[in-house]
């Protein structure tokens, strides 16, 4: 990777002295925010890719997971600490939280998906006993954001080592949305009854919606193994990334009431009974952990492929790769307010080799 310099600003809104100017004689001297033309630029580095300059904001994170934004300030999950992080124009990281109860060893369970929806924190998080849904009311303004007291949105989903889903993301219907793996029992995949291996879709409350396709289920679609992205495209057509075993990872457009195979199938050729991806790759080249739709694309994150998919969304069957290889393990992609491309690595969750700097919070100019 060559390396440069880019001169940046990230204004994180509010942190640049809102509180106390009538008040306080000092304050007089203070920047507003119609001084911030005046204000020292931030010099974040940047590398040079085939996907153009990608920007680091931030380094040294801890098995980050995913990103949410309180206005334009971004917050990141962190799996095995539990820790919520605010982060500043510079970088910087503050912890906000740590969600209690997590437990996060072994393997991929912890501080998994997290969404704002209506000034709320909603996060997926795997206990000693399940993986459950927690909200948090946010106090205070960015730069010194707060957690209320936590509300319990939806328990019950298996947990287990591996195989925990934990993407959360609120639907054009404006229904929470959760994916939720096999927990290491295939079987449960194809069983109506159970919460494993399936997508869910509840309200903000975690009450089942009345028009949901199996009734008095939070079960969406099912026949899932591992589900990880979530992503909408305008006309509300739904897409999902889902983990293979040892032949095939997925994307697919979800359907309600739909049966996506798992076990009984891996890839496409299922047959009648079961929806077909719209496109599969080998694990060795993929692992998919998220997808966004960002101008008429979709992109999708993989870790052990470690490499950023780019797939039209007029003709899904095609796709290119980039950043092949060049910052290692890729878990979140989502679309920043400036509508740049902001990236999670995840080098240090146990599995990938992490170097000097990770992890990292990567920004890509809109491509």
């Amino acid at each position: 990777m060559r390396q440069k310099f880019k001169i940046n600003v990230l204004l994180v809104a509010g942190t640049l002295i809102l509180s106390g100017c009538a008040s306080d004689p000092e304050a007089e001297s203070e920047p507003t925010l119609s001084d911030t033309a005046d204000m020292p630029a931030v010099e974040h580095p940047v590398v040079d890719t085939d996907l153009g300059d990608v920007e680091i904001l931030a380094e040294n994170l801890d098995a980050p997971w995913s990103i949410a934004f309180v206005g334009e300030t971004p917050l990141i999950s962190e799996r095995d600490t539990s820790r919520i992080l605010e982060l500043d124009e510079h970088g910087n990281a503050r912890e906000v939280a740590v969600v209690d109860q997590t437990s996060s060893s072994p393997g991929e369970g912890g501080l998994l998906g997290i969404v704002v929806h209506r000034n709320q924190l909603y996060v997926y998080q795997t206990t000693g006993g399940d993986n459950r849904v927690l909200r948090y009311d946010l106090i205070g303004e960015p730069g010194a954001l707060e957690l209320g007291a936590p509300e319990i949105v939806f328990v019950g989903i298996p947990a287990a080592g591996y195989h925990n889903g934990g993407r959360i993301a609120f639907g054009p219907d404006d229904m929470l949305y959760i994916t939720t793996g096999d927990a290491l029992e295939p079987s449960r995949a194809q069983d109506l009854d159970s919460l494993a291996g399936k997508i869910l879709r509840i309200t903000q409350d975690g009450d089942i919606p009345d028009d949901n396709p199996f009734e008095g289920s939070p079960v969406y679609s099912y026949g899932h193994r591992n589900p990880q992205g979530l992503a909408w495209t305008e006309d509300e057509t739904m897409y999902s990334s889902e983990f293979g075993e040892d032949t095939w990872d997925e994307l697919n457009i979800i359907e309600a009431g739909g049966n996506y195979g798992w076990p009984e199938y891996e890839g496409t050729g299922g047959g009648e009974d079961y929806i077909d991806p719209i496109q599969q790759w080998t694990p060795a080249e993929a692992s998919p952990s998220a997808i966004e739709i960002h101008n008429d694309m979709l992109y999708m994150t993989a870790l052990r492929g470690q490499r950023l998919w780019e797939i039209p969304l007029d003709n899904t069957e095609t796709s290119t790769e980039y950043l092949v290889n060049e910052f290692g393990r890729l878990r979140e992609v989502a679309t920043a307010p400036d509508g740049s491309l902001w990236i999670l690595t995840n080098n240090t969750d146990g599995v990938g080799e992490a170097s000097e700097g990770d992890d990292r919070l990567l920004r890509i100019e809109q491509p």
